[in-house]
């Protein structure tokens, strides 16, 4: 057993919520909890009572009612709390008084602040404005938005009436919102005349136009002024347009869509929200898979799994507690955003960042975090890897005393960036990888505040999840590669899918490789220290000669070479088997030779086996990812063996699929 790069001290260790909670449970059940894994396996084997006691600690406004589940051995068709009532806007929105709420930041300079009673209010005129608009219980609300406090204010103010929440970030292109949108028919679009990255401002209001003509059933577009108050270069722009005003879209005979500002749109005398309860399995939020392989899955999320889930990995796993300033880097079309915007029900702040993260040569991240005293960072492994190779050092730069933890999820984290966490950021912080996704809307593996961190491990499997990995038969192995599989029901999973009404594809997607239990498509590796480590999607895992081989395994070795920034390999089928091919993106300047391309073999088949080694390795200018920052594996693979790949727009980077058709170097 390696040893930890952190441990918390015995007094901060015992100073945490999840150390109050474990408590809380010794004293009213007279539990004996060792370790942090008996607390787990007794959340397991008690699942209502770890679920009625995590809403009663968090401080859950609502009814519980008298039933926790009902159908708990169905997988999926358990219902949990069905007699509850609750209100997610109203559990958000719970804290009164000055103290920051949102603080903002871009790129360029801009800086807000909204108070918990600014807040409020705002959500109180965008809820009334709504309601006006027609909008009711059970309709859909979309915004094309990026991460401004108008977003978390059209949310709330959306979800406080019982309408359904769908968000789509600005850089999305027409047909790529439309994939999303059109399967949802939202009754209102918020929209933004524009956003900034990387020091210019793109304008988007042709693009809304276009995509609201496109959808019939929008009645209203609500229009966020944004760049205009910021006199920078607008990308590709002609001469200035008017700003957005009262107006409508021609939607070719059909009934003409109606414009409105933002600021029009607020100006009533609302001054406080209310909040009608809904049960707890109403539709919060919708969600969508990548949309890289087929149509995006729509999935449907309920107010109270959300809720829950979300509490008790801010509380319990990140230890945010009534004051702290929480900070995710997200757009609004990644999942994190909602995580993000749900710490307002611990009492939290939410840091709020539009723009590129390495701005001001990658320090705009750590200028934030420093100026406005970050408790928590989240950002992606890839964004964490890339400063690291830039050479960034916020542990010199910066001062950052209050930051206590720093969150990494998006894709495996690797081991070098858990050096680099805590030689270059900070050695005294709580660094947890975490994993789950836009699927559960939460975490099977989670942080622990009051666990060592060991190099390159996810600290512990999340608390009320009943995650294990699988072999091909069904059986449970510990300390061998796997299935990520979830043997118990959790209050998170999909309420359902849109368009989906005999629920054929929503059972498809999880339960059909082990029936009655959720199959999640990662694989996974239960640790000597009972933690866990993710080695990739197990649909892009690759199979030379029959053996099935992470793609994480070969990145964690690829990118620790200086001369490589990024890379992704796939299976390419080549005489009858299965043969790894490995793409690099190498740092400016530089060519990849054979001296190269010996280095990187060498290093793979040193750390890991010869069956991990590449038959072939080759330089592309960019590799491609989606909005949300994720390669895209099986999209290559499927240019490199001729065929199409659907929905494109889903790609922040759809021309890079170009460097990898037809490749002359793998042809033999």
């Amino acid at each position: 057993m390696t040893a930890p790069l952190w441990t918390p001290s015995p007094e901060r260790a015992a100073a945490t919520r999840i150390a109050a909670f474990t408590q809380h449970l010794r004293d009213k059940y007279g539990q004996r909890f060792p370790d942090y894994w008996s607390l787990w396996r007794w959340s397991i084997a008690n699942k209502e009572s770890f679920w009625r006691e995590l809403w009663d600690f968090c401080g859950i406004i609502g009814e519980q009612g008298a039933r926790a589940l009902i159908d708990g051995h169905l997988m999926p068709g358990a219902r949990w709390f069905p007699d509850a009532q609750l209100n997610f806007a109203e559990n958000l929105l719970k804290r009164r008084g000055g103290d920051d709420a949102l603080v903002f930041w871009n790129e360029h300079g801009a800086r807000r602040r909204l108070s918990f009673d600014a807040l409020r209010l705002d959500v109180a005129r965008v809820q009334r404005a709504l309601r006006d608009a027609g909008v009711q219980a059970g309709d859909r609300v979309a915004s094309i938005l990026p991460n401004i406090p108008e977003a978390a204010i059209a949310m709330l103010g959306t979800t406080s009436l019982g309408a359904t929440w769908s968000s789509s970030s600005p850089d999305f292109g027409v047909q790529g919102v439309l994939d999303r949108f059109t399967q949802i028919a939202p009754k209102v679009l918020f929209a933004v005349n524009g956003y900034f990255y990387n020091g210019k401002a793109v304008d988007t209001r042709d693009k809304v136009r276009d995509i609201a003509a496109s959808l019939p059933s929008v009645e209203r577009v609500v229009w966020a002024e944004y760049i205009d108050d910021h006199p920078v270069q607008v990308a590709g722009a002609a001469p200035p347009r008017p700003r957005p005003g009262s107006a409508t879209v021609d939607r070719g005979g059909a009934a003409p869509t109606e414009e409105t500002p933002w600021h029009d749109f607020l100006a009533n005398d609302a001054t406080e929200p209310s909040f009608e309860r809904f049960p707890f399995d109403h539709p919060l939020v919708i969600v969508y898979s990548s949309g890289t392989t087929g149509l995006p899955k729509c999935m449907v999320h309920g107010v109270g799994g959300t809720l829950l889930q979300h509490v008790k990995e801010h509380v319990l796993h990140s230890d945010v507690r009534d004051g702290d300033r929480v900070f995710y880097f997200s757009t609004t079309g990644w999942v994190m955003w909602n995580w993000l915007i749900s710490g307002l029900a611990t009492g939290a702040a939410c840091m709020l960042y539009d723009g590129s993260p390495f701005a001001n040569g990658g320090r705009i991240l750590w200028d934030f975090a420093e100026a406005e005293h970050f408790t928590l960072l989240g950002t992606s492994a890839k964004y964490i890897d890339a400063i690291k190779k830039a050479g960034v050092v916020p542990r010199r730069s910066h001062q950052l005393p209050a930051l206590r933890a720093v969150l990494s999820t998006g894709s495996p984290l690797l081991p070098e960036s858990f050096d680099y966490v805590y030689e270059c950021v900070k050695p005294d912080v709580h660094l947890a990888s975490i994993s789950g996704g836009t699927d559960i809307m939460a975490c099977f593996a989670a942080g622990n505040p009051a666990l060592p961190v060991y190099r390159g491990e996810l600290q512990c499997r999340g608390l009320g999840m009943a995650t294990d990995v699988f072999d091909d038969e069904g059986h449970s192995l510990a300390g061998e590669m796997g299935e990520l599989v979830c043997t118990q029901t959790f209050p998170s999973m999909p309420l359902y899918f849109m368009n989906d009404p005999d629920g054929a594809r929503y059972r498809a997607s999880y339960f059909e490789r082990f029936p009655g239990l959720w199959c999640h498509g990662d694989w996974c590796q239960i640790t000597a220290n009972d933690g866990m480590v993710i080695v990739g999607r197990s649909d892009a895992t690759l199979n030379p000669g029959g053996v099935r081989i992470g793609t994480a395994e070969i990145y964690r070795q690829v990118e620790t070479l200086p001369e490589v920034v990024e890379s992704i390999v796939i299976g390419q089928q080549f005489q009858g088997d299965a043969r790894v091919v490995l793409f690099v993106k190498l740092a400016d300047g530089l060519r990849l030779d054979v001296a190269l391309i010996d280095r990187i073999k060498q290093r793979i088949r040193e750390n890991t086996t010869p069956r991990h080694v590449p038959a072939k390795v080759v330089q592309v200018p960019d590799i491609p990812r989606t909005k949300s920052n994720k390669i895209v594996e099986l999209a290559v693979r499927d240019v490199v063996h001729g065929r199409n790949v659907k929905n494109v727009d889903a790609l922040a980077n759809p021309e890079a699929l170009e460097y990898f058709r037809n490749r002359r170097e793998l042809a033999d």
